[in-house]
């Protein structure tokens, strides 16, 4: 056997060219179901770990696959450094809580519940207000292709500048994601940001890379004049750093960190 006869074997094709695994598959609902609790507990675990939290507010919701209008969400006052599997609540596109005993914030609700109906293919949201996030939306920008992270929301994020007060109301809700489009990132003026994907691994990953972005663009401003890619450069970059792949297969590693340091948060009673 040559040189030339040895080659890698990719387990997915995607176009970062790189060896991810292949979407894990389900034998039941029920499996599915508990996959999906165990990963939005985990999301909300490490946004604690990472300070998103702001008293009752963030969350994070990802679509049930069973009853696909329906969703499971953090419930209203459980802080993300203490929620588990077990707090985790249900929720119909009325408001009402159809699965566990904890209430259901109502800014999770209208925000959550609006852009799950109105994008079908969007399964998970992430919410909160951090601030980087805060920051760089007060001064209305969005990321700026500065390097090859940022680039990954490139042509995919767009700004919401309207602001009446807390999200409370529905028609609030719907203006929200009516400005989702086909976006992975919605910045809200005064209000944080929003991240969307196809699973909750996806949305999760672009949370956090979009915030950490915002923190890199807010230093390189206030350092000098960051030089920015072409739109050409930001394209390519965008292709592999855009990747949902990739973006799911990141949360991986999260997720092995999580369940390593905090195993509490996969209990289910």
């Amino acid at each position: 056997m040559t040189s030339e006869d040895v080659r890698p074997v990719f387990l997915a094709d995607t176009a970062t060219g790189l060896p991810i695994p292949a979407d894990k598959t389900f034998a039941t609902v029920t499996e599915h179901r508990r996959h999906v609790k165990q990963r939005l507990a985990a999301a909300l675990r490490l946004f604690g770990r990472e300070g998103f939290g702001e008293g009752i507010s963030g969350h994070i919701s990802v679509r049930d696959p069973q009853y696909t209008d329906q969703f499971w969400v953090n419930p209203f006052g459980v802080s993300f450094n203490r929620v588990t599997v077990a707090d985790l609540i249900r929720v119909d596109l009325e408001g009402r809580v159809v699965a566990g005993s904890r209430k259901v914030n109502p800014s999770a609700f209208v925000i959550h519940a609006a852009i799950h109906q109105q994008y079908p293919d969007l399964h998970a949201i992430a919410h909160a207000h951090t601030p980087y996030s805060r920051a760089l939306g007060s001064l209305g920008r969005l990321l700026e292709p500065i390097d090859q992270e940022s680039a990954a929301f490139h042509g995919r994020q767009a700004l919401y500048e309207a602001y009446e007060g807390p999200s409370v109301t529905v028609e609030q809700g719907r203006d929200i994601a009516a400005h989702v489009g086909d976006n992975s990132a919605l910045m809200l003026r005064h209000h944080g940001l929003i991240t969307v994907g196809g699973s909750i691994e996806e949305a999760v990953h672009r949370f956090f890379t979009y915030d950490s972005c915002a923190q890199v663009q807010l230093l390189a401003h206030a350092a000098g004049k960051p030089h920015a890619f072409t739109t050409a450069q930001a394209e390519a970059a965008a292709q592999g750093f855009g990747d949902t792949q990739l973006a799911r297969f990141s949360f991986e590693l999260l997720w092995d960190e999580i369940t390593h340091d905090q195993p509490d948060f996969l209990n289910e009673n």
